[in-house]
Parts: structure tokens; C-alpha cells; sequence
């Protein structure tokens, strides 16, 4: 089976030695990811749903990236460093997943590697597209956030 990897290009990519995506044959796996803009700031650095929004949008865009999209994905994995919040991060997956639906795990965990994180997220997927279909936003742009603040 062939192997496609995505990466984004960020330092810790190469220093620890990993891909934001990666497809075999019809799976792809998404990398845990966070809140963090293409120049290391945070973003929503005390908002867990704007967090989990933003990383949604990066999720399809790295899924979209090795032609695959949001309603390939069948499990979510939610790392969060204060489960006392997990209704807002449940809230940015529903909105996300409404219809879709896929298996989902959300945990608690004692922190993650910048203090600012409060959500950490990653996902699977089987994707039947072969290729030739552009694998974009389209089914996360469908769902505006449910605060002003512009998360692209």
C-alpha cells in the first residue's frame, strides 16, 4: 500500500520526528494537535471551545491535504488539561460532527507541552475518496463558531 505523509513544516515536526497526517491505502491519521498558529503563538489561550474550533479547522485542513475530509473521520481522540470544561469542548465536536458521529474519547490529562493548551486533539479515518476529489473545508465551514472571534 502506498504511504502518503503531510507535514506542515513546524520545527517540532523534524526535531521529534513526525507527520501532521498520514495515509495508508484508505486510513489516515492525524497527528495530536493544538491550538498553536503557524508561528507558535497560541490561539484562545483561556477559550477550550475556541481552541477546539481552531484545531478542528487544522484537522480538516491536514485531513484535506491527503485527500480525505471531516466525514471520513470514525474516531476523535480529546486530550484536555481541566475536564470541569469538557462541555465546551464537547460543544465544538458536535457542532464539527453533528450527523458524522464518530467513536470519541475525551480524558483528562495533567498538562500538555505548552502551558497556554488547554485541548490537544487528534482523529482517524477511512477515506474512500481516491484522489481526485479535492478533500477541502467545505463541511467545516458550514458550521460558523459560536463566538466573534476569528479562528483562520
Amino acid at each position: 500500500m502506498k504511504r502518503q505523509n503531510h507535514s506542515t513544516g513546524t520545527p517540532w515536526e523534524r526535531v521529534v520526528a513526525y507527520s501532521r497526517a498520514v495515509r495508508v491505502g484508505s486510513f489516515v491519521f492525524v497527528s495530536g494537535t493544538t491550538a498553536s498558529n503557524a508561528d507558535g503563538t497560541t490561539v484562545a489561550p483561556r477559550d477550550a471551545y475556541l481552541q477546539a474550533r481552531f484545531i478542528f479547522q487544522k484537522i480538516a485542513t491536514a485531513l484535506g491535504k491527503v485527500n480525505s475530509k471531516l466525514s471520513d473521520v470514525v474516531r476523535t481522540r480529546m486530550f484536555v488539561t481541566d475536564i470541569s470544561q469538557w462541555e465546551e469542548v464537547g460543544r465544538a465536536h458536535g457542532e464539527v460532527f453533528a450527523g458524522i458521529n464518530p467513536a470519541a474519547t475525551m480524558v483528562e490529562v495533567s498538562r500538555l507541552i505548552n502551558p497556554d493548551h488547554l485541548v490537544e486533539i487528534e482523529v482517524d479515518a477511512i477515506s474512500t475518496n481516491d484522489g481526485s476529489g479535492p478533500g477541502t473545508l467545505e463541511e467545516f465551514d458550514k458550521v460558523p463558531p459560536k463566538n466573534s472571534l476569528d479562528i483562520v
